[in-house]
């Protein structure tokens, strides 16, 4: 059965829920569904199996948690005792917790009658056990840690679980749960509606859905990986590594840019080598890698949606195990000593709300990179800008992703050239090859190691005091400076005379905001709908463009 099949247009007050998911809803600020919730949700609401394949934003938590939360109400109305009617897994604890996340809002309502509960954190099997003893509603966790609660006794599924949920199917087989999987299913019930959830229909979902699907319905919606030019702005722009911190340095301190950005890099290193950088300039960021303990990385990431800080540095180092990587590249990862945690992902999974801009600091090795960290911005109806600095190596990189974005588009170019005189901001560039330079492989080493084991520290001294004082937990914050390189600081500010005179007016506005003006009662959402007009000021730098017509008019 295909989508189309499903051709009339649907409300969530016309799918019959529950007026506490309904109110959930609305508190949320959701005035209609996606067109995945809208096709889903009345197929899992009767029981079906289904399979669903939606790009990256496009809502496929909420199409499948909204019915898992409606069934289990309904069911509640006939149950005498508690017990588990759902699973989901999840190839990574970060997306385990924004799986619950969205759980929590939607329960928001019946909380007292829809309990859930997270497994995917790394303690002792014991210290969770409690937890199960209380047979939640849903569980949410990874397919090797719900394994080992079962092995463990702790958790038992097969006499009354219903749904069966895989979440980010594709990537599940790529992070290593083959096996686990294959185990799990021999746990559960003979008879149980099960949903596959993926941004593709790899051969990794094929296999799983022969596995876990029974006679499921196929939603592929017709729809391109991202979002349409109208919502989502491409541009690139060739430089070479000391010409993009520059550049980098420029955009931000004369405050081009505007909302949330992610910075994407392609090693852990770099992640600390521009944080160190930008740290010299009084430019505050928080790095994410699957270095740091996954209870950091959801922090991390639950700080930067709760506007706690504005630049997040991850690393993309994952895109170097998946089947497009190089095998040279998979050697280097195999080498290396470093340790990695496996239930990791940045570029896939993680939701980061609200983000204005992506800027792709290095370039991404194939197009499925490319679109994954793209996706990140322009979620929903919102709206986005992607800047990729590109060196003159990897231009058949960015052919070949220009190619693919085609495919889908109308548009004859789709990533626009980035028109940036780097002449205008000469000085700037002195100040950044220095900052650059002094920011040595020692210095990205120590960084390193003192961030990892200060977030350590954090996660295992202070765990009982952060369970007591949550307000406090609120209050840590992950985009601290380092100080492993010298910081002068007379370089966190801009004299004027460097500031281009086509800049000045711009600058001089950016300047008078203050960040008290996003610590305001207002939610996430609407701060955003005030910047998203405009997520990235000054793209096409028109002041440059006018400076050269006047002296061409001369």
């Amino acid at each position: 059965m295909d989508d189309s099949a499903v051709d009339k247009s649907l409300n969530f007050h016309e799918m019959e829920l529950d007026d506490r998911i309904l109110k959930a809803i609305a508190k949320l600020g959701w005035l209609s569904p996606t067109l995945i919730q809208e096709r889903a949700i009345p197929l899992l609401l009767e029981g079906k199996d289904v399979l669903v394949r939606a790009r990256t934003g496009s809502g496929k938590t909420a199409a499948f948690t909204i019915p898992m939360i409606q069934k289990i109400l309904t069911k509640k109305h006939t149950l005498t005792e508690q017990e588990i009617k759902a699973l989901i897994l999840a190839p990574s604890k970060e997306l385990c917790n924004q799986i619950c996340s969205v759980i929590k809002d939607l329960t928001i309502k019946c909380s007292r009658d829809v309990h859930f509960v997270d497994i995917s954190p790394s303690v002792d099997l014991q210290a969770q056990k409690p937890l199960l003893v209380e047979k939640p509603d849903i569980i949410v966790g990874t397919p090797s840690r719900t394994l080992q609660h079962i092995r463990a006794g702790n958790l038992s599924l097969k006499d009354t679980l219903e749904m069966v949920v895989i979440d980010e199917a594709d990537l599940v087989f790529s992070f290593g749960y083959e096996d686990e999987v294959k185990q799990l299913l021999g746990y559960l019930p003979n008879i149980y509606q099960a949903i596959l959830a993926s941004a593709t229909l790899s051969d990794d979902v094929k296999s799983l859905k022969s596995l876990v699907l029974h006679n499921p319905v196929t939603l592929k919606l017709e729809e391109p990986d991202l979002a349409p030019t109208s919502q989502l702005s491409h541009y690139h722009l060739l430089a070479e590594e000391m010409d993009k911190a520059s550049i980098l340095y420029a955009l931000l301190k004369l405050k081009l840019i505007r909302g949330k950005t992610i910075i994407f890099v392609n090693t852990v290193d770099k992640c600390y080598k521009i944080k160190l950088y930008l740290e010299q300039f009084g430019i505050r960021s928080c790095v994410l890698n699957s270095e740091l303990p996954a209870a950091i990385r959801c922090h991390s990431v639950n700080q930067f949606n709760e506007n706690v800080y504005d630049i997040i540095i991850a690393s993309d180092e994952k895109a170097l195990e998946e089947p497009g990587s190089t095998k040279a590249s998979q050697q280097k990862e195999v080498r290396s000593k470093r340790r990695k945690d496996k239930e990791s992902g940045v570029s896939r999974g993680i939701d980061f709300q609200h983000v204005s801009n992506v800027i792709n600091f290095d370039f991404p090795l194939d197009v499925t990179s490319y679109v994954h960290r793209a996706g990140r911005t322009a979620r929903g109806n919102n709206e986005g800008s992607v800047l990729s600095f590109v060196s003159v190596n990897e231009k058949p990189l960015l052919d070949s992703i220009e190619q693919h974005l085609q495919k889908t588009h109308s548009e004859s170019k789709i990533i626009k050239e980035y028109q940036f005189k780097l002449e205008e901001v000469e000085a700037f560039r002195y100040r950044a090859r220095d900052a650059w330079k002094a920011v040595t492989r020692i210095a990205v080493r120590e960084a390193r190691l003192k961030e990892i084991k200060q977030e350590i520290f954090n996660c295992q001294k202070l765990k009982t005091y952060f369970e007591d004082n949550p307000n406090d937990l609120r209050s840590l914050r992950h985009d601290k400076a380092l100080h492993t390189v010298k910081v002068q600081q007379h370089l966190a500010n801009i004299p004027e005379y460097i500031v281009p005179q086509s800049l000045k007016s711009l600058s001089n506005n950016a300047g008078k905001r203050k960040r008290e003006h996003y610590r305001t009662s207002e939610s996430s959402a609407q701060k955003y709908q005030k910047k998203k007009s405009n997520p990235l000021l000054g793209m096409q730098f028109d002041g440059f463009k006018k400076k050269q017509n006047l002296n061409k008019e001369k």
